[in-house]
């Protein structure tokens, strides 16, 4: 008699929490709830797994005819219902919900509901009908895809994603800083937790704007200020420390990826910013170069051997050689402008000519000695010869540069003549040509012969502000 009316009062449980759930499914944007109550659902993660082991246990008996006991499905129906309704207190949390964390709440709701359901039909004799099999099938796939769900929006969406070697090959050649290496970075290492399912410390970190909007302890960067960022702080905290990011647990960024970082957000964390607006010496382009190290040492695996001793030999103040990557043979060279210039110094660099893969000499009085000089250099890639006097005579030395694929040329006397020895340059992607003589027509003609090549014909006010830098500050 008394277990007869315990499980009474269990039926009225079910029944009672399956209308809750509904109630709070349905009016789930209407509802606040007091902060007890809210606590409430940080059991969640707690309790979650205990009606599922019980849920599956039974349709494992069902599917195979064998007899369920009552207070198995009781217990089960009963704890899914609750989970669900702990789910809710915790999401109403979180504030606004994202995708992943509606479709999370929706099918966690339903497993409970469609269980409290499966316990309605048990209770009426009609477990051993086909739509009560058919119902534990349905079930059963539910709670895949509630668990699915869950696990993304507590680890990610590529929680199941097969692992890759990370985020040097999809690094373009030019790539946007923030979408093609920040926020690859962020993906990687802190979108778990910040995102529009999951918005730990009320900050998300899926866009510059959020970024820059911080969380509810304020802004979390601040552009131009690496050093005062809260972000870039927190990453340098002890791990033991509670603030550290990313919290215990989960994997600590590494070192080239903290520099990158703060250089990004020295630079004014700006979400146009792109490799080829940056200076060669700039240490960000650096730290991006040894991200894509393992394709790049594939891509100049036959350059010739070349010794840091024949780099030192060649290098002074005003030459700046360096490898693009550790044992990397191919080499970046940076000119600057001495006291007293003379060819001599750009064809100084003649025993290096097939290891030079990028070259900057902007702002140096070039001549024609100089751009044979460069034309020699027959793996060049990335050349910058802006503010500098050549002219169309010059340019078309650089019809030997087959490899050339970025050429900085802007601030100086080239013509329309020049774009035809540009349209032959069949591996060139991107050329800056503003502040030069190249007419309007002629330039809307190369641009339809060659729709392949991104033409720069202006520069935006963020990114001037890099180039006059360049200009004001010596570069040693």
């Amino acid at each position: 008699m008394a277990a007869t009316t315990k499980m009474k009062w269990l039926d009225y449980a079910i029944f009672g929490s399956s209308v809750f759930l509904v109630f709070c499914l349905i009016f789930n944007s209407f509802i606040v709830l007091p902060r007890f109550v809210t606590w409430l659902g940080h059991w969640h993660p707690l309790i979650l797994h205990f009606p599922i082991v019980l849920l599956l246990l039974s349709i494992f008996l069902g599917l195979t005819a064998k007899q369920i006991p009552k207070p198995l499905m009781a217990t089960a129906t009963f704890t899914a219902l609750i989970t669900a309704i702990s789910g809710f207190f915790l999401g109403v949390e979180a504030g606004a919900k994202g995708d992943l964390l509606f479709w999370h709440q929706w099918l966690g709701g339903g497993t409970a509901l469609l269980a409290a359901l499966w316990y309605w039909l048990d209770g009426q004799q009609l477990q051993h009908k086909m739509y009560t099999k058919v119902l534990q099938v349905v079930l059963l796939i539910v709670i895949g895809l509630t668990g699915h769900y869950g696990g993304m929006v507590t680890h990610g969406e590529d929680f199941l994603a097969f692992p890759s070697d990370g985020i040097e090959n999809d690094i373009p050649d030019n790539p946007l800083i923030y979408k093609d290496v920040v926020a690859k970075i962020i993906d990687q290492r802190c979108i778990k937790c910040h995102n529009s399912n999951k918005k730990k410390g009320e900050l998300l970190m899926t866009s510059v704007t959020d970024l820059l909007k911080g969380g509810e302890s304020g802004a979390v960067i601040i552009p131009g200020n690496a050093e005062e960022s809260e972000l870039i702080a927190r990453l340098h905290l002890p791990d033991a420390d509670e603030k550290h990011m990313p919290p215990e647990g989960e994997k600590n960024l590494t070192a080239s990826e903290i520099q990158i970082l703060e250089r990004w957000i020295a630079l004014g964390a700006s979400d146009t910013l792109q490799l080829s607006h940056l200076d060669n010496s700039e240490p960000l382009v650096a730290l991006i170069d040894a991200l894509k190290q393992p394709k790049k040492a594939q891509k100049w695996k036959d350059l010739p051997p070349i010794t840091d001793e024949q780099i030192a030999q060649l290098s002074s103040d005003y030459v700046t050689i360096k490898r693009i990557a550790n044992a990397i043979n191919a080499l970046s060279v940076n000119m600057y402008m001495p006291p007293e210039y003379t060819p001599e110094m750009v064809q100084g660099l003649q025993p290096l000519a097939e290891n030079i893969v990028t070259l900057d000499v902007s702002g140096l009085p070039l001549g024609s000695l100089e751009m044979n000089t460069i034309a020699s250099f027959k793996n060049l890639e990335w050349l910058e010869v802006d503010r500098t006097p050549i002219t169309d005579k010059e340019t078309d030395t650089l019809k030997a540069l087959s490899k050339l694929s970025t050429l900085k040329i802007y601030d100086t006397n080239i013509g329309d003549k020049s774009l035809l020895t540009f349209k032959q340059a069949k591996n060139l992607k991107q050329i800056y040509l503003w502040k030069t003589a190249v007419s309007p027509a002629a330039l809307e003609k190369f641009k339809l012969e060659k729709p392949s090549v991104l033409v720069h014909k202006g520069i935006e006010p963020e990114i001037q502000a890099l180039f006059a830098k360049k200009d004001s500050i010596s570069k040693n």
